[in-house]
């Protein structure tokens, strides 16, 4: 049930294979272990997709498939999931991170407004910067955990559901 749900998500990995920004990957993404789901690849690939949905960076979907690679955890799914964060969920998740952030360090809030500005970026690098990069690192960790472990527990459940309906 569970792999059955998972795929109908997927998009194709021909499609995939093709997207320019992850030829820089040449022959590594032709291992077939990058495209079979099963238990040890869905969950590491909800770690690693949701670990860099968190981190506020640009090319979020190169870094995943990056440490998809080296861990041969599922390709697709860990590209995918980078799209949690995306322009709509965006600011409502970093804020969140901001507040975990001053809470992990012990600061006060600071009152800012965006500005789509590189003045605006450079001056709140040194403001709200700090806050913001350890709690998106805090949240990205946690969200990588409770993937891990929840994916895994639902495979299982999913699995032992499907053989005890067998049995009857």
């Amino acid at each position: 049930m569970a792999k059955k749900t998972i795929q109908r998500f997927l998009p194709d990995h021909n499609k995939i294979k093709q997207q320019k920004s992850l030829k820089i990957f040449g022959r590594l993404l032709h291992d077939a272990n990058l495209w079979h789901l099963n238990r040890r690849s869905a969950r590491g690939a909800f770690s690693v997709g949701l670990f860099f949905a968190f981190i506020p960076v640009p090319f979020q979907m190169v870094l995943a498939a990056a440490f998809a690679i080296p861990f041969r955890v599922n390709l697709p799914l860990s590209v995918a999931l980078v799209w949690l964060t995306n322009p709509l969920t965006m600011p409502p998740i970093f804020y969140c991170s901001y507040i975990v952030g001053v809470f992990a360090l012990g600061q006060e809030t600071q009152p800012f407004h965006f500005e789509a500005s590189w003045e605006w970026l450079t001056q709140s690098i040194t403001t709200i910067g700090p806050a913001f990069i350890v709690g998106s690192l805090i949240c990205a960790s946690v969200a990588a955990i409770i993937g891990y472990f929840g994916i895994d527990y639902l495979w299982r459940r999913s699995v032992n559901k499907a053989w005890s309906s067998r049995g009857q």
